[in-house]
This record gives C-alpha cells, sequence and structure tokens, in this order.
C-alpha cells in the first residue's frame, strides 16, 4: 500500500509539472476554460434577470445546482482523464505499452494523465459558483449536511467517472467512441445544468435511469433546497448519489475487467 502511494504521488507530480511546465501559458488556458464555461452561467443569469425564476428555481439555487455539476467535473477529470482520451490510446497502440508494465492497467490510467487545465477551469468555476450562491440559498448549514455534501459530491465524481469508463471500454470494441461520447456525456450534461422537472418525461427518465445526470447535481442540490418540484420524484433519491455513484463504477469497472481479456492491439 504504502508503494501505491508512493507511485500515485509520483505520477500526480509528473503529469502536474508536465502541465504547468510553461506557467502562463498554463495559465491562460484555465483560464480560457473557465472563461468558456462561464459562458452559459452568464446567459442564464441574464435570462432570469427578465424571467425572474425557472420553475420555481431562483437565479442563485440555479447557481447552486451548476456548482455541483462543475465541481464534480473538476475532481472527476484529474483522475479519469485517461479514460476521456482512451481512445487515442488505443488507436495509436499507446495502450500496449501500459499492458507491458508490472501494474494493474486501470491504475496507470486513471493516475498517468490528469487534465489540469479542464480540471482547474471547471473546478474554479464549480468552487466560485459555490461561494457566490450557497450563503444566498437558504441552506442552515450543520456538521450532517456537510457530510451529505461531501458524500454526493463523491458521488457525481464516480458516476461521471463510471460513464467514462464505460465508453473507454467501448473502444476496444469499436476503436472509436467520439461520437457516443458526445451523445451519451457530454450533451446530456447540457441539460444537467437546468431543474430536470422542465424537461419532457423522456428526457427526465434519460437523466435518472440511463445517464443519471440527475443524482450529480438536482437531487443532491433538492436535499439541501427543498424545492416544490422534488414531489414529482421519490424522496429515497434524494439518499441515492453515492449509492448509485458506487453500483455504476462498480459495474463499469466488471465490464472493463471482462472486456481488457478481447483486446486487440490497432497498431500504430
Amino acid at each position: 500500500m504504502k508503494d501505491i502511494v508512493h507511485l500515485v504521488g509520483v505520477y500526480t507530480k509528473t503529469t502536474a509539472k508536465s502541465w504547468f511546465q510553461y506557467r502562463v501559458d498554463a495559465l491562460l488556458r484555465s483560464l480560457a476554460v473557465f472563461l468558456r464555461e462561464s459562458t452559459g452561467i452568464i446567459v442564464i443569469y441574464f435570462t432570469l434577470q427578465k424571467f425572474d425564476t425557472l420553475n420555481g428555481w431562483n437565479i442563485y439555487e440555479l447557481l447552486f445546482l451548476y456548482s455541483l455539476l462543475f465541481l464534480t467535473y473538476g475532481i472527476m477529470i484529474v483522475f479519469f482523464t485517461g479514460l476521456r482520451d482512451f481512445g487515442r490510446t488505443v488507436r495509436s497502440g499507446g495502450f500496449d505499452r501500459f499492458i507491458l508494465r508490472p501494474r494493474g492497467l486501470l491504475f496507470q490510467l486513471i493516475f498517468a494523465n490528469a487534465d489540469w487545465f479542464a480540471a482547474v477551469g471547471h473546478g474554479g468555476l464549480g468552487v466560485v459558483l459555490f461561494l457566490v450562491s450557497a450563503g444566498k440559498v437558504g441552506i442552515v448549514w450543520n456538521v450532517w449536511k456537510v457530510l451529505y455534501y461531501l458524500f454526493a459530491v463523491a458521488g457525481g465524481v464516480l458516476i461521471q467517472g463510471a460513464v467514462f469508463l464505460v465508453l473507454a471500454t467501448l473502444n476496444i470494441y469499436l476503436l472509436e467512441t467520439g461520437s457516443l461520447k458526445e451523445l451519451l456525456y457530454f450533451n446530456m450534461r447540457k441539460f444537467a445544468g437546468y431543474p430536470i422537472s422542465i424537461f419532457h418525461k423522456a428526457v427526465q427518465f434519460i437523466m435518472i435511469y440511463i445517464m443519471p445526470f440527475a443524482f450529480v447535481n438536482y437531487f443532491p442540490a433538492q436535499y439541501l433546497l427543498r424545492k416544490e418540484d422534488m414531489a414529482g420524484y421519490p424522496q429515497v433519491f434524494l439518499y441515492l448519489t453515492p449509492v448509485v455513484g458506487v453500483g455504476m463504477y462498480l459495474a463499469a469497472y466488471f465490464f472493463w475487467r471482462f472486456s481488457v481479456k478481447y483486446y486487440k492491439s490497432s497498431g500504430n
């Protein structure tokens, strides 16, 4: 265990130094990600200046909803960049190098790289949105709510990591899953910035049972805010984010372990 922890530290330090070798460039790239993602928030802000609320959610409550989405993605991408870019690794033959090393394949993929620009940009925006909104949405923070929040963030990270792991595993069979990733993850993630109650029942079903972004931010936010539109969903959903996260990741992990046996090098 001591050796594994040491190796994780070495991997993290090496990748961080690589990404931030040119500090000004790194700062500007991270800022560019921050500003790019902020544009959607700015649009919502000006929209609600005219309409006041969105299905009962005011601007600060929507910012709190968004903060969970950005914060969990910022943490997730630190660990799962290798899975996000796994298709490129397979097509280039780079995965063969991982196979030859005396470490677990998934361990190497998770810790051998991290998109620090995306992590700082998304995560930083999540922290800013949390600081702006958390004190203005009527949440009375206590130990239990802080613990719930931390477990919800961890669950949200695992849910998104599980999706990336499944999509990465599909590259073993299909070689290229970029379109699937755009459709199933990044496009569905755009819906998650809003209360799912505003969408058609079909979209709600997908976001709860197929691509469960609702458990990343909507239901955790509902636990803390208790908005009226929660009446349309079972109360137990408020507590399931960590369970869904662990369950999805274990299922994705077993799919990975099964599928990697059938890997055939694509060459370079």
